[in-house]
């Protein structure tokens, strides 16, 4: 059966809360959210939060700090710090960077709440912030002789996608927020609903295998275009004799 708008906002907020409750990362939140917009029929939606518990609708949850939890810093002066892979995000994130470079990876990270909140000053240094591709970001702050660039394939306007927001303050540095498609990539779990969502997004097997023909046949043709007019050439040599 064909699934409604009312369908599928009800799916992306029981994502939400799954989140909020540490059972999906941020990059498994942003794919089911885009997934459970691209859905058709109420099936697939069904397949997004199969292995997620039932039960009673959990209440809603409010975007705020947790009392009395200080911003988490990642902090490189002349130097480097990395945070990737799986670890957790309970409360708003702080990054500085003089005269090094800090890299946060949020892809991998479970977050508590629809909204990451990011406060990244550099000087004379970088700032790499990785995301994965279909979160909406936020970026506003002050540059001076540097450069912030954010580098991210959005969702369409009008979806509820996870919000990072970032305020960036650059003193002859660099503030770079990338996405999936210009980081390296993150292994995902492969679950049922993939392949079709795959297929609407137009990288799905069928869409590859398609591409892959196209490109043999074009090579094919070319091949014997240039074949046909090696021949025509050897023709026309030997009548000018």
């Amino acid at each position: 059966m064909r699934a409604s708008d009312s369908e599928r906002e009800a799916v992306v907020e029981r994502l939400r809360v799954a989140s909020t409750e540490g059972r999906l990362t941020l990059a498994e939140l942003t794919d089911r959210t885009e997934a459970a917009y691209l859905a058709q029929t109420q099936g697939e939606l069904a397949q997004l939060t199969a292995d997620l518990p039932g039960g009673a609708a959990a209440p809603a949850y409010t975007p705020a700090k947790p009392p009395g939890k200080a911003r988490q810093w990642f902090v490189a002066v002349m130097g480097d710090t990395k945070r990737k892979g799986k670890w957790r995000v309970d409360n708003e994130i702080g990054a500085v960077a003089v005269m090094g470079d800090v890299t946060i990876d949020l892809r991998e990270a479970e977050v508590r709440s629809n909204e990451i909140d990011i406060v990244a000053t550099c000087v004379m240094g970088d700032i790499k912030i990785i995301v994965p591709d279909g979160v909406d970001v936020q970026l506003s702050g002050v540059t001076i002789m540097g450069d912030k660039k954010v580098k991210v394939v959005e969702a369409p306007p009008g979806q509820h996608a996870p919000i990072v927001r970032i305020r960036g303050y650059v003193v002859m540095g660099d503030i770079k927020i990338l996405g999936d498609s210009h980081a390296q990539p993150i292994r995902r779990n492969a679950l049922a609903w993939t392949e079709w969502w795959l297929n609407r997004r137009g990288l799905g097997h069928g869409s590859m295998h398609g591409a892959i023909n196209q490109a043999v046949n074009q090579a094919v043709n070319d091949s014997i275009r240039d074949a046909n007019r090696m021949v025509n050439d050897s023709l026309r040599r030997h009548k000018e004799r």
